[in-house]
């Protein structure tokens, strides 16, 4: 089990379309971006892992301050038909999402490949203002003596944004139907390599999904009238 996991593990992401090219790196994700023009959506998940005993180094780094318990944090990127591209940069439930993006380096593939465009969440608040022109978040929200028309407005806007990214929540959703990504027993220092082995088959499958077609927002008559 462990040589197959390290086999998965290593064989890399499946591109849409292309049945022989694999993504490895975080640079072969944004190089295909580039390319093929396909808009990034960035998240992150948690999962829970076995808390450190007592006394133990770095145990409180495990603690995540949203999920009140010893968690997993991965970053997983995805395009806008929700197919798994990329999924890595495994940190501590304590690390925030955009210190992880940072220190991962997603942050300087955005510097180097300005045409390459992302949404994000809330949580992406940093990069969204670092990279105005290319990382999406959240508008932000109105204060409260602002007019009820400017809320209205608000809360239209971050629906629409919300829409637009909810293909990488369905990604993260099937990455964890797998038991162990649900709930991690194992050694927490095989996770990073058992979610990497789990998100191959994951991109696998998803990759032979068909692109989703858009449709057009724009009226149209059914049928041409005479006056």
């Amino acid at each position: 089990m462990h040589e197959i996991r390290l086999l998965l593990a290593s064989r890399g992401f499946a591109v849409p379309n292309r049945p022989g090219l694999r993504l490895h790196t975080l640079a072969d994700v944004f190089a295909y971006a580039k390319a093929e023009g396909v808009e990034l959506c960035i998240d992150g998940t948690e999962t829970q892992v076995r808390r450190p005993k007592a006394g133990r180094s770095g145990r409180k780094a495990f603690v995540s301050g949203k999920k009140k318990q010893s968690t997993a944090k991965t970053t997983t990127i995805s395009d806008g038909s929700a197919r798994l591209l990329w999924s890595g940069a495994d940190r501590p439930g304590r690390m925030h999402d955009q210190t992880a993006m940072r220190t991962e380096g997603i942050a300087e593939q955005l510097r180097l490949h300005p045409q390459v465009k992302a949404k994000v969440d809330e949580g992406y608040r940093g990069p969204a203002n670092d990279f105005p022109g290319q990382v999406q978040a959240p508008p932000r929200k109105p204060k409260d003596e602002a007019p009820l028309g400017e809320k209205y407005a608000w809360r239209e806007a971050r629906r629409r944004q919300s829409s637009a990214r909810i293909c990488v929540e369905h990604t993260i959703g099937e990455e964890k139907r797998w038991r162990p990504l649900q709930r991690y027993l194992g050694r927490r220092e095989s996770y990073a390599e058992t979610h990497a082995a789990i998100a191959t088959p994951v991109s696998d499958r998803a990759a032979r999904r068909p692109t989703r077609r858009r449709t057009s927002t724009e009226l149209v008559l059914a049928h041409q009238t005479a006056c």
